[in-house]
């Protein structure tokens, strides 16, 4: 299976209206992005196009009308882009990456939360609890 490709700014931007309001034409990525950023209808369609040849997205045809979906689940990229990142910036380490993002950005308790959940061994929560 080929390497995906690793999406540029203005394809994250298409992907994420899509993977928020699933298939979509040109028209409605096109009119979801309006304010976000000023491009023409004829921008929105070729980045589509290139998109698809890349593998990013998938074009289907419903009822006469073209529909784009993204090819990968949102996670799916985003473990993919973070892998990428991990490698190439942080040599393989997660520790400075994640040290690195926490110094950039606080967390939310709620993210904090959920690192704890993360980081705790998955046998820890069953010790200790009989059947």
């Amino acid at each position: 299976m080929p390497k995906t490709p690793r999406p540029t700014d203005a394809e994250l931007q298409i992907l994420r209206v899509l993977w928020t309001a699933g298939p979509s034409t040109v028209r409605e990525v096109h009119d979801a992005l309006a304010g976000a950023r000023t491009v023409a209808y004829t921008t929105t369609l070729k980045t589509l196009q290139v998109m698809t040849e890349k593998g990013l997205t998938i074009r289907e045809e419903h009822r006469g009308q073209h529909l784009y979906r993204p090819r990968h689940a949102e996670t799916d990229m985003q473990r993919r882009l973070v892998r990428d990142l991990l490698d190439r910036a942080f040599g393989g380490s997660t520790s400075k990456l994640v040290i690195q993002a926490l110094a950039s950005k606080p967390a939310s308790p709620e993210d904090l939360r959920e690192i704890r959940r993360l980081l705790t061994p998955r046998g820890a929560a069953g010790k200790g609890r009989r059947s």
